[in-house]
């Protein structure tokens, strides 16, 4: 099998590029994750698309805070007692942890009270369906009180967990280590706007991708070329309720337990992986920019911060993408 790096691919890259030929690509767009997911895969086979697109679907069915048989609802209302869950709801909750701790607890996926009180508690995608949580629950917490052994977790009675936008990012990783080794050429996975990449698309040596631009739907802010790694945007724009002129959003600044109230629209980053960089989006809601993108870079990732007037602010690395 080739790998991504191997000289074997490289040489091929090469003869095909020379001659003008190219590997086939197969892209295929389906309901998942509360939104729609793109996978464009090249080099692989369609039982390796319809794995992918199977594995979103059973990450949809352990992660749904909507669905009352999902492990994340059913650690949710355990109330202090432990939960045997999938091995892949640990790697979420492993990721979750993580984050909060590398955001000093901007990114804190235990704020899911206070999401709902903001008026996010219906999914977005399907009217009859509402998170409920028991009258315990409370919002904030230290992931860090999490109990895991084996795949048992125990939450701290009160304490729930909101995947959100992370296990958006640890879904598009996931679907890419399948298609990539299946020994596909390369892929991209774009998961409700939550990029992935792996391996090279048919043509060169690098993935053009588009920012999101909040200001224009069908247009980007900004071009950027990635060999590899994740480009994630986290936007306060999409998701909002409430009267006009009292909207709130489902972005939540963990100091007030309230929808951050900042300029700032949408925050792009480009990390190693989905879920990293789903979590290193949200201080910049919370932190002021410039120490936000000063810092950004100090843990391996570069950001794109965009306000309400439409200014851009890059961190230093941001150009080396482009």
């Amino acid at each position: 099998m080739l790998t991504s790096n191997s000289p074997g691919r490289e040489a091929l890259q090469g003869f095909l590029f020379s001659t003008g030929e190219s590997l086939a690509t197969t892209k295929r767009t389906v309901a998942a994750m509360g939104g729609t997911a793109t996978i464009t895969m090249v080099g692989a086979t369609a039982p390796v698309l319809d794995a992918a697109v199977h594995l979103l679907g059973v990450c949809e069915e352990l992660w749904s805070r909507f669905l009352r048989t999902s492990d994340i609802s059913r650690l949710n209302w355990a109330e202090g007692h432990p939960v045997n869950v999938h091995s892949s709801t640990i790697r979420l909750i492993d990721a979750m942890v993580e984050g909060y701790n590398l955001t000093r607890g901007a990114f804190d996926p235990t704020m899911l009270p206070a999401v709902i009180r903001e008026g996010y508690g219906q999914s977005t995608t399907s009217s009859g369906l509402v998170t409920t949580l028991p009258s315990s629950s409370v919002a904030g917490g230290d992931p860090a009180k999490i109990e895991i052994t084996g795949t048992t977790v125990t939450l701290p009675e009160g304490m729930t967990l909101d995947p959100g936008g992370i296990g958006k990012g640890l879904a598009a990783d996931m679907v890419c280590e399948l298609i990539m080794d299946a020994g596909a050429w390369g892929v991209v996975v774009d998961v409700g706007g939550d990029i992935v990449v792996g391996g090279r698309p048919a043509q060169g040596f690098a993935w053009d991708l588009g920012v999101e631009n909040p200001f224009e739907p069908t247009g980007y802010s900004a071009l950027v070329r990635l060999s590899r790694g994740a480009l994630v945007t986290s936007s306060q724009r999409k998701r909002r309720f409430g009267p006009v002129g009292f909207e709130r959003h489902h972005i939540m600044d963990a100091r007030t337990g309230a929808s951050a109230e900042t300029r700032v629209q949408t925050v792009s980053v480009i990390a190693a992986t989905g879920a990293r960089a789903e979590s290193l989006t949200k201080p910049g809601f919370a932190w002021d920019t410039d120490e936000y993108l000063r810092w950004l870079p100090s843990v391996g990732a570069a950001g794109l911060v965009i306000d309400d007037s439409g200014v851009a602010t890059a961190s230093g690395n941001w150009e080396r993408y482009q």
